[in-house]
């Protein structure tokens, strides 16, 4: 298959730079008169040059051949012959072939030398993502792994013994040591059908203000003991998205806030409905962002450097994965004297329950 594609990809490159140079020698024919054969010789020189920057070497120098011998024969004295009238021209079209292969020659190998340096950069920006996502993993995983063995072990070995709030206190661990283990992981398989582009949306009618306030129950889960606000809009439409989607983008914000935050903050959620737009606007009363992080704030792997230890830095960037799949955006900017505002503006066909019954 790649072999008959490489065929197929030469074979319409040749074709392409043959016909490119005939329409453009029809061009200079036309307008030969009030320029000159000298002026068309440039003209041809540089379609020659423009071909050279998006085609391979053989179709180029094809290129290069016939436009000067097109030169020659069309507008060179004598005309439509390949004879030369005299030394000058016969220079001037040893030089243009002379330029123009030369010039293809050197404009594919910098295409070249621009693409080795490319592959360069992405395998190392790759070896670095990697490395840095192996780190994060190394801790991230390891941690409520290494928790959980040793409340089972400990459980195991001292069942008898332990009084029955002791017993508790260490299940409460390994639950929350599982829940974190299980969000880590969630987040590698979120982000690895991001990168493979085999996301699929199944979208249906779904309730907003249901979403959210399962999306906060699971949160609570964490034992956070920060408040979150969320006065349902009762007025609001029902959107066709996908909720499980909708779910983790704003699970993943709301996480993100509680986990840098303090202890006391207020996060706050907002709803609304726009030119068939669905709006979610989540925000907080913490310490904000620092301005010149707010640029990679959703840039896969990044963390805020000098914050907290915790999380793979993978969970924004999931948000705006999630986002953009289905064809909306999220920002974040800080409030004055308070703290982060995430806005999710995701477009999305709206339609109220008494217009749903009709379907």
């Amino acid at each position: 298959m790649g072999k008959h594609k490489r065929i197929f990809s030469q074979i319409f490159q040749h074709v392409a730079s043959i016909v490119i140079v005939i329409l453009a020698s029809l061009l200079c024919f036309l307008i030969e008169q009030y320029v000159g054969y000298r002026v068309v010789a440039l003209l041809l020189l540089v379609v020659v040059s423009l071909l050279a920057m998006f085609f391979s070497i053989t179709p180029v120098l094809v290129a290069a051949i016939l436009s000067a011998l097109i030169w020659d024969y069309f507008f060179i004295p004598p005309l439509f012959t390949l004879h030369i009238g005299n030394a000058e021209d016969g220079l001037m079209l040893l030089m243009y072939f002379v330029i123009a292969s030369v010039n293809a020659v050197l404009t594919i190998k910098i295409r070249n030398a621009e693409k080795i340096a490319r592959d360069r950069e992405e395998k190392e920006n790759s070896i670095r993502l990697y490395n840095t996502l192996l780190n994060s993993l190394s801790h991230e995983l390891r941690t409520p792994i290494s928790t959980i063995i040793a409340v089972t072990d400990t459980l195991k070995d001292n069942f008898d013994r332990l009084s029955a709030e002791n017993r508790h206190e260490l299940l409460k661990e390994m639950e929350a040591a599982g829940v974190r283990l299980d969000r880590q992981v969630g987040n590698l398989l979120n982000m690895s059908r991001l990168e493979s582009g085999f996301l699929k949306l199944k979208k249906d009618w779904c309730d907003l203000n249901d979403i959210i306030f399962n999306t906060i129950h699971k949160v609570a889960e964490g034992h956070y003991t920060q408040t979150i606000l969320f006065d349902a809009d009762d007025s609001l439409p029902l959107f066709k998205m996908d909720s499980g989607i909708i779910e983790q983008i704003i699970y993943n914000i709301l996480h993100n806030s509680l986990q840098y935050t303090p202890a006391n903050a207020t996060i706050t959620i907002q709803t609304s409905c726009e030119n068939d737009c669905c709006i979610v606007s989540i925000s907080d009363n913490g310490k904000g962002i620092p301005e010149k992080e707010l640029a990679n704030i959703f840039t896969k792997f990044y963390r805020i450097p000098y914050t907290k230890t915790g999380g793979t830095g993978l969970g924004l960037s999931i948000v705006k994965g999630f986002t953009e799949a289905h064809g909306g955006k999220v920002s974040v900017q800080n409030i004055p004297n308070s703290g982060a505002n995430f806005i999710i503006n995701i477009p999305a066909e709206t339609n109220y329950i008494k217009n749903l019954k009709n379907e």
